[in-house]
C-alpha cells in the first residue's frame, strides 16, 4: 500500500506530461492562426480574434487522450505481464526504482539522492551558467569548421545528464541502435548529397525539396549546410523509414490486434465471466463493455465536433472520424511497442505521417486550402494526443504491475487526470499565446510546427512535397529491416515435406524472436550438417514429450498433439527415450516427414539451444508454385 501511495504523486505527474507532447502541433495551429484569422472559420472560432477557443483545444487534447486509453486497455496484458522481463521499459524502470528506493530507505534512498543531486546540478550548470553547452558539436573546432564546411560532416553529442540516464537505462544494444540511424544520416546521407553541392543548382533543388525557409529562399546556397541538408533531407528520409517501420510495427502486432478485437467479441457476447471472476486482483482490466462504450461515446462526440463544428459534409465528417480511428487504433501498439524497447515515443514521425494520410484523403473527398489543411491538422491533433497518452499510459501500467496495484483502479484514475490535464494544457496554450505568440520577433520557437507546416501546406495548397525522399526512406527501412532482421534461407532435403518442399526459399523472421511451440524454424548450421536446418518446434523446456511409435502419435504434457501438418503419423524412432522432459532453455524439435527425419528423436541432434534458433519460417517465396504463409 505504501509504494502505491508513493506513487500517486508521479503518476500525475505522467497523466499532465503525457498532452504535453502534441503541444508542438497545436502550437501549429496557432502558428497558422498568426497567417490568417479565419482559417478556423466562425463555427471553430466562436469569435473575431482568430485564435481557436480554449473549448476546440480542450476537445482536442481530451478526444485524443481519451483514445489513447481506451485503445490501449486491450493490449495492456501483452505489454505488461507476458512480455515481462523482455522489454526494458527504460522510464518505467526508473520510475520504479525512484519509487521502491524512496520507500525503502537506508543506502538506496542516499544513493537515489546523490544521483539526483549530481544530475541536477549538472544540468543546472549548463542550462542557469551557461558553463559549457548542452549540444557539443565539431563546429566548435577549426578542423571541425573545415569539415562542415567542405565535407558537410559534423559530429556532435547530447551531454544533457537525462540523455546520459536514459542511455544507461536502455543499455548498450538499443543505445547502438538509436546511434546506427544518427550515423547513417549525418556521416553518410548528409556527406553524399553534400558532395553534389558545385554540381547542382540549389534553388532547383530547394524548389524540389518544397524549401519554404525565408533565409534560404533569400540565398539557396544555404541549402547546403550540413545541418540544413538534414533538416531537408535526413528528416524527410526519416519521416519515411518512420512511417515503414509503423506499417511493419502493425504487421508485427497483428496477431496481438486480433486477440484483443476476439476478446472484445467474447465479451460482448457474454463470454469468458468465469474466467473474469477468477481472474487475480493485478490482472483485472476495465471490463470490455465498458472500454466499449467509452470508445464509441468518444467516437460519436469526435463526429460531431467535426460535423458542425469544422466539416459541412457528411462524407467529409465520416470519413475524418475513420480516418481518426483507424490511425489511432493501428498505431497505439507501435506507440506502446517504442515505449516499452526504448523509452521514447515516435509520436512526431507517427503524427506526421497522420498528416500526410489525412491530407491525401481529405484531397481525394474534395477538401482541400486552408479549410483541409485545418481538417487535417484537428485529425492529427487528435490523433497525436492519443498517441501519446498510449505511449504514457503503458509506462503507468508497467509501474502498477512492478508495485502491485490493481490495473482497473489506474485505468479508471487515468480518465479523471485526462480531463484535469487538457484543461490546464489548453489554458496554458492559451496564456503563451497571448503572452507571446509563436511568430514575429520574440515569439515563442516552434521548430516540430514549422516541420509539420512543411509537410501539411503543399499537399493542401498544391504545393511541391518531397515524396520521393519519403520513399526512399520506406525503402531505406525495408532493405534494414531485411539486411538485419529477416533471413533468406533454402530447404535442403526431404526431412519437412508436405509443409515444405526441397529447393524451396524461405523468409526467416530474427529479430527478438522466441520460440513457440507449433513454429517452424531454422536452427543454426549444426554438428557435421555444416548448413541451417529446418524443423518445427515440438515442445519447449520444462516440457515432457511422449511418442507412442505403436500409434504413431505425440504427447506434450500429457495432451495429444493435433498435427494436420504432417506427412505421416510417428513411427521412426530413434535412441531418446520416452517420456522425455526438454531442459530448460532448449527446445524439442521434429520434422514433419517424421518417418524420414533426423531431429530431437536422435541424441545426434538431441534438443536445440533457443539462442541456435535463427529464427521463424514466415514464408516460402520460390518457387512461384509453393510461395505462401509457413504453418
Amino acid at each position: 500500500f505504501g509504494p502505491f501511495i508513493g506513487a500517486i504523486p508521479s503518476a500525475f505527474l505522467i497523466l499532465l506530461v503525457s498532452p504535453l507532447k502534441c503541444l508542438y502541433f497545436l502550437i501549429f495551429i496557432l502558428v497558422l492562426q498568426q497567417f490568417d484569422g479565419n482559417i478556423l472559420g466562425p463555427k471553430i472560432l466562436g469569435d473575431s480574434t482568430g485564435l481557436p477557443s480554449f473549448w476546440v483545444l480542450f476537445s482536442i487534447l481530451l478526444f485524443g487522450g481519451l483514445l489513447g486509453i481506451v485503445l490501449l486497455i486491450p493490449f495492456r496484458k501483452y505489454f505488461v505481464k507476458e512480455m515481462h522481463g523482455k522489454y526494458p521499459f527504460p522510464e518505467a524502470t526508473a520510475t520504479t526504482e525512484v519509487l521502491i528506493s524512496g520507500e525503502k530507505g537506508g543506502n538506496q534512498a542516499k544513493l537515489l539522492a546523490v544521483a539526483g543531486l549530481i544530475g541536477g546540478l549538472y544540468d543546472f550548470a549548463v542550462g542557469t551558467f551557461g558553463m559549457w553547452t548542452e549540444a557539443v558539436s565539431t563546429r566548435i573546432c577549426a578542423w571541425g569548421q573545415v569539415a562542415a564546411d567542405k565535407f558537410k560532416v559534423v559530429f556532435s553529442l547530447n551531454t544533457s545528464a537525462a540523455v546520459l540516464g536514459l542511455g544507461y537505462i536502455i543499455g548498450l544494444k538499443y543505445a547502438m541502435i538509436i546511434t546506427a540511424g544518427s550515423c547513417l544520416v549525418w556521416f553518410l546521407v548528409v556527406p553524399l548529397v553534400g558532395s553534389l553541392a558545385d554540381s547542382i543548382d540549389p534553388a532547383a533543388m530547394a524548389s524540389l525539396l518544397g524549401v519554404t525557409r525565408a533565409d534560404i529562399m533569400a540565398d539557396p546556397q544555404r541549402l547546403f549546410t550540413a545541418e540544413n541538408l538534414f533538416a531537408f533531407i535526413g528528416k524527410p528520409l526519416g519521416i519515411g523509414g518512420i512511417a515503414m517501420a509503423g506499417i511493419i510495427g502493425i504487421v508485427k502486432q497483428s496477431k496481438i490486434i486480433r486477440q484483443a478485437v476476439g476478446l472484445a467479441v467474447s465479451e460482448l457476447g457474454g463470454g469468458n465471466k468465469t474466467q473474469a471472476a477468477a481472474t487475480e486482483r493485478t490482472q483485472r482490466d476495465l471490463t470490455m463493455k465498458r472500454i466499449l462504450t467509452i470508445l464509441i461515446a468518444t467516437l460519436v462526440s469526435i463526429f460531431v465536433f467535426f460535423h458542425f463544428g469544422l466539416l459541412d459534409g457528411w462524407v467529409q465528417s465520416v470519413t475524418a472520424i475513420l480516418i481518426v480511428f483507424v490511425i489511432s487504433f493501428l498505431f497505439t501498439t507501435v506507440a506502446a511497442n517504442a515505449i516499452a524497447i526504448v523509452g521514447t515515443n515516435p509520436v512526431s514521425g507517427m503524427t506526421l505521417m497522420t498528416l500526410i494520410l489525412s491530407s491525401l484523403v481529405l484531397v481525394s473527398v474534395g477538401l482541400s486550402g486552408t479549410t483541409g489543411m485545418t481538417a487535417a491538422l484537428i485529425i492529427g491533433g487528435v490523433v497525436c494526443t492519443a498517441l501519446s497518452m498510449a505511449g504514457g499510459f503503458i509506462t503507468d501500467l508497467k509501474i502498477g504491475y512492478w508495485l502491485g496495484t490493481t490495473p482497473r483502479k489506474q485505468e479508471a484514475w487515468k480518465f479523471l487526470g485526462t480531463f484535469v490535464a487538457a484543461a490546464t494544457v489548453a489554458g496554458v496554450m492559451i496564456i503563451l499565446n497571448k503572452s507571446y505568440g509563436f511568430v514575429g520577433e520574440g515569439a515563442l520557437v516552434a521548430p516540430q510546427a514549422n516541420a509539420m507546416a512543411a509537410v501539411i501546406q503543399p499537399l493542401m495548397t498544391g504545393g511541391q512535397t518531397p515524396w520521393m525522399l519519403y520513399f526512399c526512406g520506406a525503402a531505406l527501412a525495408l532493405v534494414l529491416v531485411f539486411s538485419f532482421f529477416f533471413r533468406i534461407i533454402q530447404v535442403d532435403g526431404e526431412s519437412m515435406v508436405p509443409t515444405l518442399e526441397n529447393g524451396d526459399k524461405l523468409v526467416v523472421w530474427g529479430a527478438g524472436y522466441e520460440p513457440q511451440r507449433g513454429d517452424v524454424v531454422i536452427v543454426d548450421s549444426y554438428t557435421s550438417y555444416g548448413r541451417p536446418l529446418v524443423k518445427r518446434v515440438i515442445a519447449k523446456g520444462g516440457d515432457t514429450v511422449s511418442i507412442d511409435y505403436a500409434t504413431g502419435t505425440v504427447e506434450v504434457n500429457g495432451k495429444v498433439l493435433e498435427e494436420d501438418y504432417i506427412a505421416e503419423p510417428t513411427y521412426l524412432g530413434y535412441d531418446v527415450e520416452f517420456p522425455y522432459t526438454v531442459p530448460e532453455g532448449t527446445v524439442f524439435v521434429m520434422g514433419d516427414n517424421r518417418n524420414a527425419s533426423l531431429d530431437s528423436r536422435s541424441s545426434y541432434v538431441g534438443c536445440i539451444a533457443e539462442q541456435d534458433i535463427l529464427g521463424k519460417v514466415l514464408l516460402c517465396f520460390l518457387p512461384f508454385s509453393d510461395f505462401g504463409v509457413v504453418k
